[in-house]
């Protein structure tokens, strides 16, 4: 949304794009904090990786940073936007391929 243009989320489960494999997200519904805490209780290793996005300087540590900030200035802000991509109304938004904004008019009583 705010470097491409697009509203995209990845559900929790997901049909690849040709359609040959079901792509599973593993704890949507868990917190980063939880996951990190459940993963240091159990000791879990960190495995260094440079193709997650976890590198320096990338827009999305950016963008977690500012989803922090605005965690701390609203609390449950980030929640509040999860919730958002599972209540879409389509008429609400401006995507024209969605809906037909062009013939949208009021009827005429007669």
């Amino acid at each position: 949304m705010f470097h491409g243009g697009r509203i995209k989320a990845m559900p929790p489960k997901l049909l690849s794009e040709d359609q040959k494999n079901v792509i599973i997200r593993p704890l949507p519904y868990c917190s980063e904090r939880e996951i990190q805490r459940y993963a240091n209780a159990r000791k879990f290793p960190i495995i260094p990786c440079n193709l997650c996005g976890s590198q320096e300087n990338l827009q999305r540590a950016k963008i977690k940073d500012m989803l922090q900030a605005w965690e701390r200035e609203s609390p449950g802000r980030i929640d509040s936007i999860f919730r958002s991509i599972q209540n879409v109304s389509p008429s609400q938004l401006a995507d024209t391929e969605l809906f037909d904004f062009a013939s949208l008019g009021l009827t005429a009583d007669t």
